[in-house]
């Protein structure tokens, strides 16, 4: 029997991401390195089975655009806006430096000069993927770090977008230049300048269109499809609008899948079902972004390690050292606190998609060589490989400052600086609540109102703000992390409530407050058997199934009295309030 063959590549590589993500996972290291395995073993330069690769590419550009989404999701405008003073400059520099030292690297090397400058700008270049997930793990998208890495991000996405339409029109002059008996004026190719032109007018139009009209019809779409009820429609109407929006901009306007996805996400954030978008998205980010670390794999090389290993290194040092140290001392120079430097240095430490069309087009245009090109694909690999391990470094060599105000330069609002160790909480005998949503509100309150000590873990920065601007304790940050634990003093507690919706992360929460307290009361919400189960098994006292006790809260309204039914997980219940 036939398959075709994406089905082919599809199954085959996730499959191998699979079980070389779970052993990478094993041994402590980030499970991106077992995804860009799984991706070499299916490419064409290892034996066995060979995956399509312009397939994979095609998939993984369906995955940075669903992850644009949802970046876009929790970045507003008004953050891009705070940090544009430093990442516009910052960005300009940056991508600067790292293309003069890729074009001295070339011309050691004897390339022409237009080689030399599409090399050096493909090792200028961050990618989108990485740089997000690399946030996202570090729950760092709503912190000045974050704002300003995110906000780099873009820069040089727009960037980008303007130099590769222009590439091709100045490649034709610099080659009618070179066989030219007298010296060619850039005057005279009136093209250049009408298609930069051009090219600003379709990133202005598109930027207008979406204030001005996306702002207001993406959310109105989104309220019209959650009143119908249909979770189904609604999970489609998000994957519509990313990929629709970002497909309009790369047909109308010109502007890259990426920034497409990211601005129409951005309008979305506003609304109210922002948050729900965001996690109707998740499973198909997630799992498109694997086929992106899958893809960039099977690009790789793995004889050019061994053919020229000096280049190699050389090419990793620009991309690791020289981008890194220009936006330290770029944003060090901008009056940050060293660990925002470090963060955004680390996080600019890597290179992706826009590497690849870079040099993709350098190819096609006769203007890179292969060897070139492999040593891109080889520095884009082995830099993503290195990226968790240099944040992981520098979570270590930096020592977690206090929380202070920071005074923020070039005349942009005052910014809190977040601190890495959290002072612990003087309560005892207090009820620690995980989440303040829907369902963590409701504990809330009724907790104030009998007047009973709590503290709240929330990691949303806007309703972090508004409770301590109601007097209510809170620490703002993920509530799986152990220092989290440890500052709100379960070891004293009377209670922990995990309010969180995501069942997956409340049983690390869960396993973690069982080590800290095996006493301590745990009670945690659930969706399914499934997650009651789950739930319980990481130590969870009592876990309460939402449509069970529903469907209880109905049934005893309707009798008159109480039902007796077991409740799932309430072997121990917790002490009365």
């Amino acid at each position: 029997m036939t398959h075709s063959p994406l089905i082919a590549t599809v199954v085959v590589g996730l499959v191998l991401a699979f079980v070389f993500g779970a052993l990478a996972q094993r041994l402590r290291v980030s499970p991106l390195v077992g995804y860009l395995l799984a991706g070499v073993v299916v490419g064409p330069y290892t034996p066995g089975f060979v995956g399509d690769q312009g397939l994979a590419s095609a998939l993984a550009e369906v995955g940075v655009i669903l992850l644009m989404f949802g970046v876009g999701l929790h970045f507003s405008l008004g953050s891009l806006l705070s940090v544009r003073s430093i990442a516009v400059p910052g960005a300009l520099a940056q991508m600067t430096v790292a293309t003069l030292l890729g074009m001295g690297l070339a011309y050691l090397q004897g390339w022409p000069p237009e080689a030399g400058f599409i090399f050096g700008l493909a090792l200028s270049v961050p990618s989108t993927v990485v740089m997000t997930r690399t946030l996202q793990e570090r729950r760092l998208f709503d912190t000045t770090r974050g704002r300003i890495s995110v906000g780099w991000l873009v820069v040089e996405d727009l960037i980008m977008v303007l130099v590769l339409v222009l590439i091709p029109p100045i490649t034709d002059l610099l080659r009618e230049a070179s066989t030219a008996v007298e010296p060619i004026s850039p005057w005279r190719r009136p093209d250049i300048l009408t298609t930069f032109a051009l090219t600003l007018g379709q990133v202005a139009a598109f930027v207008a269109l979406m204030l001005v009209v996306g702002r207001r019809v993406i959310p109105w779409i989104l309220h019209y499809v959650a009143h119908t009820g249909s979770r189904e429609l609604f999970r489609l109407s998000v994957l519509a609008i990313a990929l629709g929006v970002a497909y309009g901009a790369t047909e109308w306007f010109g502007i890259s899948f990426a920034l497409g996805a990211f601005f129409a996400g951005m309008m979305l954030h506003e609304s109210p079902l922002s948050q729900r978008a965001a996690e109707e998205s998740l499973p198909l980010r997630d799992a498109f972004a694997v086929l992106f670390f899958v893809s960039v794999g099977m690009l790789f090389n793995p004889f050019i390690i061994v053919q020229a290993p000096l280049l190699v290194v050389a090419t990793l040092l620009i991309i690791l050292i020289g981008n890194s140290l220009t936006a330290l001392a770029i944003v060090r120079g901008y009056g940050y606190p060293m660990r925002t430097a470090l963060t955004v240095a680390a996080s600019l430490a890597q290179i992706g998609e826009f590497s690849f069309i870079l040099v993709g087009l350098g190819v096609a245009l006769q203007i890179l060589s292969a060897d070139g090109r492999d040593l891109i694909l080889a520095g884009a690999l082995i830099s993503i490989i290195a990226n968790p391990i240099l944040f992981f470094a520098l979570e270590r060599m930096m020592p977690a400052p206090a929380p202070k105000l920071e005074a923020a330069p070039s005349g942009q609002a005052q910014v809190v600086e977040e601190p890495a160790e959290i002072p612990k909480t003087q309560l005892t005998k207090h009820a620690v609540l995980i989440g303040y949503g829907r369902v963590g509100r409701v504990i809330g309150e009724e907790l104030a109102r009998r007047k009973l000590p709590f503290l709240v873990v929330e990691e949303q920065p806007p309703i972090a703000a508004e409770l301590q601007g109601r007097g209510i304790e809170v620490v703002s940050a993920n509530g799986a992390l152990s220092r989290v634990l440890d500052a709100a003093n379960l070891r004293d507690a009377r209670w922990l409530f995990v309010a969180i919706p995501d069942a997956f992360e409340a049983g690390q929460i869960v396993n973690q407050a069982r080590e800290h307290n095996p006493d301590l009361p745990i009670i945690a919400r659930a969706h399914s058997d499934a997650e009651v189960d789950h739930l319980t098994a990481h130590g969870a006292t009592h876990t309460i199934m939402g449509e069970r006790e529903i469907a209880l809260g109905m049934l005893e309204y309707a009798l008159g009295g109480a039902v007796t039914q077991e409740r799932p997980g309430s072997a121990a219940p917790a002490q009365n309030l």
